[in-house]
C-alpha cells in the first residue's frame, strides 16, 4: 500500500517537473513580448512556488530509490516519514504562498495589458474623430475658397467640385461629380484641353509644367463664356493620377484693364486733340486777322471799279482765295472744338428735310437716301450751319465709300436716354452727362473701314481717298464736341458704316429754321464810330468799310489809346468796335473802364475766335454785339443795323 502511494507521488511530481519545464520553454520563446508587457516578475514568482513543488517530488524520488541503498529500506522510510513530517507543511507553505503572488502579478501584470490596450483603443478613436475633425475643417475651407477646386480622374471625370466652382460655373458640385471635364469648357477648347493632359500625363517634360498659371476660358451653365486664370496639378494615388485644377474667374480684372487701357487711349487723344485744337485755334485766330485785311482790299476795291474793268476777274479770285482760306479756317476752330457760333435751338428732322435736295445733289447717282425720322423729337441747341457742315461731310463720305456700286444711303433720327456706360463707349468720352439725347444716324452700305482705319478717321487731314480734302471727319469731331455731344462708329469691311451723333436735348422749344433776311443795301450809317484794334492793315480796312457805309471813323491802335480818344469825343461816337487780343491793355479791361466812363454805350466786340467762346467769356459785361473775323462789307453792315437800329 504504501509502495503504491510513493508511485502515486512519484507521477505526480514527474507532471509537476514537466510542467515547469513547459512554462520556462513558453518564456524563453516568447522572450521579448513578455518583458514587453512587464509580465515576467510574476511569472517568475510562480515559477518559483512550481519549483518548490517540483524540489519536494525530487526529495521524494530521491527517498524511493537513493535512501534504501544507502541506510536500508526500513530506515529509509522512517527518515522519509520524520522528514515529511517537519518539511512538508513549510514547503506547501511556500508554494502556495509563491503560486499565489505569482497568480496576483500575472492578473495585475494581465489588468495592466488590458488598460494599456484601452487607452491604445481611446486614442486610436480619438485620432480618427480629429481625423474626421481635421477632414471637415478642410472640407469647408475648401467650400469657402472663392476660387474653384476641380479634381478629375485620369480619364477627366471629375470627383471633386468645391463650394467656389459652384459659384463660378453656376452648376451644383452633384451635377457634374462622374461627368467629363468638357462639361465646363467652351467646345472650341475641349480638344485642346483633352489633348494637353492626355499628353501631359504621359510625357511631362514636353508640356507646360502643371503649377503655371494660365488664361483659360471657362463655360457656365447658363452658357455664358467666360475669363479665367487656372494652375492644374498632378498626384499619384495608388498607382492612379489625380488632376487637381485650381480656377479664378478673371472676368472683372479683364474687364478693369481694358477700361484702364480705354482710360490711357482717351486721354492720350484728348491731350493729342487738344494740344492739335489749340495750335489750330491759335493759327485760325491770327490767320483770321490776316484774311481780314485780304478780303476787304478786294471788296473795296470791287466796289471802286466799274463792272466792265478787267481787274474784276483778279479781284474775284482773290475773294475766292480768302474765302476758301477763311472757311479753312472755321474747320480749324471747329476741330479745336470752338467753332460754334449762333446758337438756337431748332429741330434735327426739319433741319435734314430742308438739306434733303442739297444732299440728293451731292451723292452718286447710284445711291439712293433713305429718311427715317422720329416723332416728337426734343429740340437741341446748336449751331445751324455747323449742323449743317456735319451733315454735307457725312453725306459725301457716305456716297463716296458706296462709289459707282449701288448702295443705300439712310438718314435716321430718335431720341436716346443714354446712361455713362453708353456715353463712355462714344469716341473720347468726354465724361458727358447722363440724360436725354438726341441721336442722327447716317449709315451706308459701302466699303466700310477696318480697325486700323477707324484709328485714324478723325485725325486732322486724314483721308482714304486723297490729299488735300482739308480736316474732314475731325472738324466733324470738334463740331459735335463743341455742342457738348458725342460720335459713335460703327464699321466693317465689305459690310458699310454708320456714323452715329448724339445732342443734348434741349428744354427749349423749336424756333423753326428761318430764312435769311435779305440784304438792305440802302441802309446808311450815321455819327462816328472808333475802332480799337493793334492790327494797322484791319484799321484801315475797317476805317474804309464804315466810311462807304456813311460813318466817321476814329481809330486807336490799343485799349489804353481807344480810352483817351473815347474821353475827348464820347458825345459823337454811337458805337465802339473792339478787338479783344491786344498788347498793354486787352479787349477785356477796356470795356470794363469804357462802361466806368459812361454806362450806356454800344460795344461790338470782334475776334478771330467764335461767338460762344467770346460770349461765354463776356457773360454778364454788357456787350452789345459779336462779330468774328474776317468779316465782308455786308456782314459789318448788318451787324451795326442790328446795334444801332
Amino acid at each position: 500500500m504504501i509502495l503504491e502511494s510513493v508511485w502515486a507521488m512519484t507521477v505526480i511530481d514527474l507532471m509537476i517537473i514537466a510542467v515547469v519545464i513547459a512554462i520556462v520553454a513558453g518564456i524563453l520563446r516568447n522572450w521579448k513580448q513578455l518583458k514587453s508587457h512587464h509580465i515576467f516578475p510574476a511569472l517568475f514568482m510562480m515559477l518559483l512556488g512550481l519549483g518548490i513543488f517540483g524540489a519536494h517530488s525530487l526529495i521524494d524520488l530521491l527517498a524511493m530509490y537513493a535512501l534504501p541503498v544507502l541506510m536500508g529500506r526500513d530506515s529509509a522510510m522512517e527518515f522519509m516519514e520524520a522528514f515529511r513530517l517537519e518539511a512538508s507543511w513549510l514547503v506547501s507553505l511556500g508554494g502556495v504562498v509563491s503560486i499565489s503572488i505569482g497568480m496576483l502579478g500575472v492578473v495585475t501584470n494581465v489588468l495592466r495589458s488590458n488598460h494599456v490596450l484601452e487607452s491604445e483603443i481611446s486614442s486610436r478613436t480619438q485620432a480618427e474623430v480629429d481625423l474626421r475633425e481635421r477632414e471637415q475643417q478642410l472640407s469647408e475651407i475648401l467650400n469657402l475658397s472663392m476660387g474653384a477646386v476641380i479634381s478629375m480622374d485620369q480619364d477627366q471625370r471629375i470627383i471633386l467640385f468645391n463650394g467656389g466652382a459652384e459659384r463660378i460655373f453656376g452648376y451644383a458640385s452633384q451635377e457634374v461629380i462622374g461627368h467629363p471635364l468638357d462639361i465646363l469648357l467652351p467646345e472650341a477648347t475641349r480638344e485642346i484641353h483633352r489633348h494637353h493632359l492626355k499628353n501631359f500625363s504621359q510625357d511631362p517634360q514636353n508640356f507646360r509644367p502643371m503649377g503655371e498659371r494660365t488664361e483659360v476660358s471657362g463655360l457656365r451653365k447658363n452658357g455664358e463664356v467666360f475669363p479665367a486664370e487656372a494652375s492644374i496639378s498632378k498626384l499619384y494615388q495608388k498607382d492612379k493620377i489625380v488632376f487637381t485644377v485650381y480656377l479664378r474667374d478673371i472676368t472683372l480684372r479683364i474687364q478693369a484693364e481694358e477700361e484702364r487701357k480705354k482710360l490711357e487711349l482717351g486721354i492720350q487723344q484728348t491731350q493729342r486733340l487738344e494740344s492739335l485744337g489749340v495750335l489750330a485755334g491759335g493759327i485760325a485766330h491770327d490767320f483770321n486777322n490776316l484774311l481780314l485785311g485780304i478780303m476787304g482790299n478786294s471788296e473795296l476795291a470791287k466796289d471802286l471799279l466799274s463792272r466792265s474793268s478787267p481787274a474784276l476777274e483778279n479781284l474775284e479770285g482773290i475773294d475766292r482765295a480768302a474765302r476758301q482760306a477763311a472757311d479753312l479756317c472755321r474747320q480749324m476752330l471747329a476741330y479745336s472744338g470752338k467753332g460754334r457760333f449762333i446758337i438756337e435751338a431748332f429741330e434735327l428732322n426739319e433741319l435734314v428735310e430742308d438739306m434733303a435736295h442739297l444732299m440728293e445733289a451731292s451723292i452718286s447717282k447710284t445711291a439712293i437716301l433713305k429718311f427715317s425720322f422720329a416723332d416728337n423729337l426734343p429740340a437741341i441747341t446748336g449751331d445751324v450751319t455747323q449742323i449743317r457742315q456735319v451733315i454735307l461731310n457725312l453725306i459725301v463720305n457716305a456716297s463716296e465709300a458706296i462709289g459707282e456700286k449701288s448702295g443705300v444711303i439712310n438718314f435716321a433720327t430718335s431720341a436716346i436716354d443714354c446712361n455713362r456706360k453708353y456715353l463712355s463707349e462714344t469716341f473720347l468720352d468726354d465724361e458727358l452727362a447722363e440724360g436725354l439725347y438726341v441721336s442722327l444716324e447716317v449709315s451706308d452700305t459701302g466699303q466700310g473701314m477696318d480697325e486700323e482705319t477707324m484709328g485714324k478717321i478723325f485725325d486732322p487731314f486724314f483721308s482714304t481717298k486723297f490729299t488735300g480734302r482739308g480736316l474732314g471727319l475731325a472738324a466733324l469731331l470738334g463740331i459735335v464736341r463743341g455742342h457738348k455731344g458725342a460720335v459713335r462708329v460703327y464699321s466693317e469691311l465689305n459690310r458699310g458704316t454708320t456714323f452715329k451723333l448724339l445732342f443734348p436735348a434741349s428744354e427749349k422749344a423749336a424756333v423753326p429754321l428761318a430764312e435769311q433776311a435779305e440784304e438792305r443795301s440802302d441802309w446808311k450809317g450815321s455819327g462816328t464810330v472808333l475802332i480799337i484794334d493793334d492790327e494797322e492793315t484791319i484799321r484801315a480796312v475797317t476805317k474804309q468799310m464804315l466810311e462807304m457805309m456813311g460813318f466817321s471813323v476814329l481809330t486807336a491802335n490799343d485799349g489804353r489809346a481807344g480810352l483817351v480818344v473815347y474821353q475827348d469825343r464820347m458825345d459823337d461816337i454811337v458805337c465802339v468796335l473792339l478787338d479783344l487780343t491786344m498788347p498793354h491793355m486787352g479787349g477785356e479791361e477796356t470795356l470794363r473802364q469804357l462802361r466806368q466812363i459812361r454806362g450806356k454805350i454800344s460795344v461790338i466786340l470782334s475776334s478771330g475766335y467764335n461767338e460762344q467762346e467770346v460770349m461765354e467769356r463776356f457773360s454778364g459785361k454788357q456787350v452789345t454785339g459779336f462779330i468774328q473775323k474776317p468779316y465782308s462789307s455786308s456782314t459789318l453792315k448788318e451787324k451795326l443795323r442790328d446795334v444801332l437800329g
